[in-house]
């Protein structure tokens, strides 16, 4: 627990839904175990992209689309996301959801490693990056996704905080979490400390770390 259980069910109870669509893909999801964004950060999320008004949008870990469907409700209409998964098994159903959004125009799906594809997309911008995959790559894969953000890009990572166990000792946490536990911290550390980027480390949800990408003077 981050935040007072009771503090995030009252914000919860506030929220309005994000339309008939979404809402399934939101309960299916939870059903089946899937990983999706949680309801508070998905209101801070649409938010965000509502302020920075992005052109172009990059998302590392499409799962089933919930969180890129989220952004598009949003986001400018001549806004394009293109969102990468690596899990063949949830991309169909990434598919079908985009499809019956109507969103295939403006969402492109990439399949396969991340690492690969980050490279491969060398030499394009995006004003907005929402990194929600694996939490143990976010440090390694940081550097290329810096690369591709222009001058005032914002960097979105969800998941930073590990329900609270970001806080305890290495050896506090279970042995199978360690080596994510010890990577999570030092991305986080980095985000703080690397030149050139602002960042904001905010617990809602399950901890969102908001980066700028500024150029010094």
């Amino acid at each position: 627990m981050i935040v007072n259980d009771r503090i995030t069910a009252y914000i919860q109870s506030l929220d309005a839904g994000n339309g008939p669509l979404l809402d399934s893909i939101e309960e299916e999801a939870l059903a089946d175990c899937v990983p999706i964004i949680r309801r508070e950060t998905s209101a801070f999320l649409k938010t965000l992209i509502a302020l920075k008004r992005p052109q172009s949008i990059l998302e590392v870990g499409t799962a089933v689309g919930y969180s890129a469907l989220l952004m598009s409700r949003v986001m400018p209409e001549n806004c394009r996301i293109t969102t990468i998964e690596k899990y063949e098994k949830r991309i169909p159903a990434a598919r079908e959801h985009f499809k019956m959004a109507g969103e295939e125009g403006r969402i492109t799906l990439l399949e396969g490693d991340a690492d690969d594809l980050l490279a491969g997309l060398k030499g394009q911008t995006f004003d907005l990056v929402f990194m929600d995959a694996a939490k143990g790559q976010y440090l390694h894969w940081l550097p290329m996704i810096l690369e591709l953000m222009p001058e005032g890009g914002v960097l979105i990572s969800d998941n930073v905080l590990q329900d609270g166990d970001i806080v305890e000792s290495r050896f506090a946490v279970e042995r199978r979490n360690r080596t994510i536990h010890s990577r999570m911290r030092r991305y986080l550390y980095e985000l703080k400390h690397r030149q050139g980027l602002e960042t904001a480390i905010i617990p809602i949800g399950d901890g969102v770390a908001v980066s700028t990408k500024y150029t010094e003077r």
